[in-house]
């Protein structure tokens, strides 16, 4: 360190010994900070796995879809009565409508948890350093 940055640290340390401004313990504050960045990367992680679980199940619900189509291609028999006709078509939207209704629902689900996990992690973070501010406080 030079003269000139050691005569700022002096000046700094006897300003806050006469303005009487408590010492910081570096190391401790350093643990608070981690554990801070600790949380944060917990809580991505599981917004992070949310996603991946959002993606498989988008996956699974355009396979599933594919396959009803191919099925329904498959057992398409233009012949027969317009009634009959009908009949399958309003069955096969049926079905359609519940699995989308069905798909969205679970996909909701899913975001919903893993908006719930990550923030379930930064609260518990943030009462944990609550906690320890109330702690030091205490020994003062």
């Amino acid at each position: 360190m030079t003269d000139a940055s050691r005569n700022y640290m002096d000046m700094f340390k006897q300003l806050g010994e006469q303005l009487q401004v408590p010492s910081f313990d570096m190391t401790r504050i350093m643990e608070q900070h981690q554990k801070n960045i600790d949380a944060m990367g917990r809580s991505w992680q599981a917004v992070a796995t949310g996603a991946g679980a959002v993606a498989n199940k988008q996956r699974e619900i355009f396979e599933a879809a594919m396959k009803d189509m191919a099925d329904m291609a498959s057992s398409y028999e233009p012949a027969g009565s317009p009634q009959e006709i009908f009949t399958k078509q309003a069955e096969f939207a049926r079905k359609a409508f519940e699995a989308a209704i069905r798909n969205t629902r679970d996909l909701a689900e899913l975001v919903q948890k893993s908006g719930t996990d990550a923030l379930n992690i930064l609260h518990e973070r943030m009462q944990e350093s609550y906690d320890e501010i109330r702690h030091g406080l205490e020994r003062r």
